[in-house]
């Protein structure tokens, strides 16, 4: 478990109050057969209004870079993409969207171990 203020955040992030410090930035469980559930809390301070079934995500974590960009390109036609995939400071080619379905979905290939 990563806390905000733990974390070494790109430098265009304004700075956080104490409190959005505290928050949780990651946090990971693996359960049954190696899968991963994956949290974090969503500040206000940083654009995220919570509302009854944007509170949460499926996370995949595709075996390549490729694959990430395969899936996330299928899964947001008629969507909208919520972070372009990219490659984070926490070591990962990630990206997040909304299916045309309105599911939320997050890609995650970590290319740091």
């Amino acid at each position: 478990m990563q806390r905000f203020g733990d974390a070494k955040l790109p430098a265009e992030i304004p700075p956080l109050s104490e409190a959005d410090k505290k928050l949780i930035i990651h946090a990971e469980l693996t359960i049954l057969a190696g899968h991963v559930l994956m949290a974090t809390d969503a500040p206000e301070s940083m654009g995220f209004k919570m509302q009854f079934g944007n509170n949460m995500h499926i996370n995949l974590e595709p075996a390549s870079k490729e694959e990430t960009k395969k899936l996330f390109d299928a899964l947001s036609e008629g969507g909208t993409v919520t972070m372009p995939l990219e490659d984070m400071f926490w070591g990962a080619y990630f990206g997040s969207l909304t299916d045309k379905y309105g599911i939320n979905w997050m890609l995650n290939f970590q290319t740091i171990n």
